[in-house]
């Protein structure tokens, strides 16, 4: 994938354009890793809605956000990672043992994806399911 600008993506754009600007501007596999993550959630929750949060300079093009009755999980990336971190992931079960990141604190859980690892993808896509469950019985 080519790295894009990221400043083409304009203030009235969509949530949605916004974050296939964002995965267009990494171009390498964090963009890769992104647009799969997206594409699990899609699938997991046909009526998940996708936001973009916390824009600023040093971000123009925000933090995708996948919501359900309130925020299932945010989608960063980072030097070394691609880090989905699940709102009220402390409180999901998660049988797979997905989450690696952000364990200590009691609300949110996160999982960090790196160069060459596999998502499990049907093990995430029950996590996605079982976050959305929890927002709709909130």
């Amino acid at each position: 994938m080519k790295k894009s600008d990221p400043t083409e993506a304009t203030a009235e754009a969509a949530p949605s354009q916004l974050i296939d600007a964002k995965i267009a501007a990494l171009g390498d596999w964090q963009g890769e890793t992104l647009a799969r993550v997206r594409a699990l959630i899609r699938e997991a929750d046909p009526e998940v809605v996708e936001e973009v949060k916390w824009r600023k300079p040093s971000n123009p093009l925000g933090v995708p956000v996948w919501e359900h009755d309130g925020i299932i999980c945010t989608g960063e990336t980072y030097k070394d990672r691609v880090k989905l971190t699940f709102a009220k992931g402390a409180a999901l079960e998660d049988p797979s043992s997905l989450f690696n990141a952000s364990l200590e604190g009691n609300t949110r859980r996160a999982i960090d994806f790196h160069e060459g690892d596999k998502i499990d993808e049907e093990a995430l896509k029950t996590l996605i399911r079982a976050a959305v469950a929890l927002n709709v019985s909130a």
